[in-house]
């Protein structure tokens, strides 16, 4: 006699997921099992996984026909996630375990002795089932630590699979996750901005950028300080939320990135890929894509150290996500989106000696080599980025000052999350970098003699109508830094300056 059962749990697809039915059919023909629903081999092996776990439970694996079916069938299953589900939905067939309801999930992998192994993308695939309405939901005790930050939800890590059947069975009950308190934590990668010598304009770009999410472009000789600037430019940017830090976590469960040891992203990071980068490393990819670099930065700081370096299929591949803020990774089996709403700062050598600005040190370079190496980064992405710098050396005279009257990135940071509180009340979680161009006509009112003054910077510096709109966000920044909602005339001098061209 054959009998038919359900038990849920999720395949992962990008930050969503597909609700997963797994059944088990139990018919009177030579022991055998079978696996259908297009698993791959991982899923396939569940097989052997499942049979050594069950018995090395105590429990009895069916001396029939097995076949377990994973619904619906047109998503590929991939890992051994699918593991804990399968031997309760076969468990369940045979009858040696009864289910208490239909809003129940399972998720794990099963070593060969009943033990409960953590899967990459766990938080995600909790997320999605929490979004469908499932209530309890069986995790490894491995993977607990993820999902603390979640609630609304009932979550029970188990070391073994014996543990989930008693639990089932009502003879002994797991203890439900206590969901944490997120508490925000300071950045490990930054330096105070007090601590750089000099630089007040770069200083400025950054509380600009910092305050209004803008893309930066430093350029400058080697020496000159753009690298130390990068790294204390974390420490001015507001602390992640705990929607932003979920999100993030997210992305970094999915790429198999979190651990015991930083089980939630609860800081703000700086993604700093070498220019040896693949398209694929920072776009994202694989059979079932994964994020990359670009997506990895959400809600962060993607960091191109020496721009100029990296290939210039590299570099075109992040005028989408510039735009867009959202990276579609297409493979021949499936097109999954991953969000990129990040900030941009890239730094570069002008020449490739890197002397080109210095008049105590003679450039080597020819036009040539010079024009060349700068034709790297191409118009459309130079374009894309709303604050561009050339940074000078600092003179010997500015290092040898006490450093007592630079500003600290405490105080810097104060004024950066009192911009963004003007920008919520606008907008919400929008900040002035992401707007729409409708949007900038509505928010960016100027007086006509700050109209005139943008209508002749765009004529002489040629600015394209992308270039036009990114002023006007600039401006409407370094007024919300100075808490007026009127763009004045100095406010669009100051986002104009900051667009001059530093390669011809």
């Amino acid at each position: 006699m054959s009998q038919k059962n359900k038990v849920y749990t999720i395949a992962p697809l990008g930050l969503n997921g597909v609700v997963v039915e797994v059944e088990a059919n139990l018919s009177r023909h030579l022991p055998k099992t079978i696996l259908v629903g297009l698993p791959d081999a991982a899923v396939s092996e569940a097989r052997e996984r499942v049979w050594a776990a069950i018995e090395n439970s105590a429990l009895e694996y069916p001396r029939q026909k097995v076949v377990v079916n994973l619904a619906p069938a047109q998503i590929r299953k991939e890992g051994g996630a699918y593991d804990l589900a399968i031997a309760v939905s076969i468990l369940l067939a045979s009858q040696q375990v009864v289910l208490a309801g239909s809003r129940q999930a399972f998720i794990g992998e099963l070593s060969l002795t009943g033990e409960l192994k953590a899967v990459p993308g766990i938080l995600v695939m909790v997320s999605a089932l929490q979004a469908f309405g499932f209530k309890e939901i069986f995790v490894p005790s491995s993977n607990a630590a993820e999902l603390a930050v979640l609630s609304d939800v009932t979550i029970l890590p188990s070391r073994t699979l014996k543990e989930v059947v008693e639990h089932l069975n009502a003879k002994t009950f797991l203890l439900p996750l206590n969901s944490l308190e997120f508490v925000p934590k300071v950045s490990k990668q930054s330096v105070d901005l007090a601590d750089v010598q000099g630089q007040n304009e770069a200083k400025r770009v950054l509380e600009i950028a910092a305050a209004g999410g803008h893309n930066v472009l430093l350029v400058g000789s080697p020496g000159a300080g753009k690298t130390m600037l990068a790294k204390a430019f974390l420490s001015i940017l507001p602390p992640l939320d705990v929607k932003e830090s979920i999100e993030v976590s997210k992305l970094y469960s999915l790429a198999g990135l979190l651990s015991n040891e930083q089980p939630l992203v609860d800081s703000r990071l700086m993604r700093s890929p070498h220019h040896s980068t693949s398209v694929a490393a920072m776009v994202g990819g694989g059979t079932w894509p994964k994020p990359g670099e670009i997506s990895l930065a959400h809600h962060n700081v993607l960091f191109l150290d020496e721009i100029l370096e990296f290939p210039k299929t590299v570099l075109e591949a992040l005028r989408q996500p510039l735009e867009d803020q959202v990276i579609t990774v297409s493979r021949a089996k499936t097109s999954i989106n991953f969000p990129a709403k990040f900030i941009l700062l890239a730094t570069a050598n002008p020449c490739p000696c890197g002397f080109l600005f210095e008049p105590e040190q003679k450039c080597k370079c020819s036009p040539l080599d010079i024009k060349r190496y700068q034709k790297r980064i191409s118009g459309p992405l130079l374009d894309r980025i709303d604050l561009h710098l050339q940074v000078e050396k600092v003179k010997t005279s500015d290092l040898l000052l006490s450093n007592n009257l630079a500003e600290s990135s405490e105080t810097v940071a104060c004024r950066v999350a009192r911009a963004r509180a003007r920008q919520r009340q606008r907008l919400g979680r929008v900040l002035n970098g992401q707007i729409s161009n409708q949007q900038v006509k509505n928010l960016c009112r100027l007086s006509d003699s700050a109209q005139n003054i943008l209508s002749q910077a765009t004529e002489r510096l040629s600015l394209s109508a992308r270039a036009y709109f990114k002023v006007l966000k600039v401006a409407r920044t370094i007024a919300d830094l100075d808490n007026r909602e009127k763009i004045e005339e100095a406010d669009i001098l100051e986002a104009v300056r900051y667009r001059a061209r530093i390669f011809e």
